[in-house]
């Protein structure tokens, strides 16, 4: 399975949001460190869930981590985040 579709699956299922894009950005990256031949290792989300509106965005960023786990985690080299409630 690509990276991209394991980050959308694991973000789906923790957090059934209303809104979720996830891409891969890897190819703007060329070049530059943590930037693999193979590519998935630069990623975007955009996500809004209810489940985030209470929290702040430091709590958002560790709660999407720990839904994406580290196994992937570990396998990304960059991952912006744009997380609303």
């Amino acid at each position: 399975m690509a990276v991209v579709e394991e980050i959308r699956d694991r973000l789906a299922a923790t957090f059934s949001p209303q809104e979720l894009e996830v891409i891969d950005e890897s190819e703007k990256h060329r070049g530059h460190g943590g930037w693999r031949e193979e590519g998935e290792t630069h990623f975007r989300v955009r996500m809004r869930a209810t489940a985030l509106a209470p929290r702040s965005r430091l709590e958002r960023h560790r709660m999407v981590h720990a839904a994406l786990g580290q196994d992937l985690v570990g396998r990304i080299h960059a991952l912006a985040l744009d997380l609303d409630g």
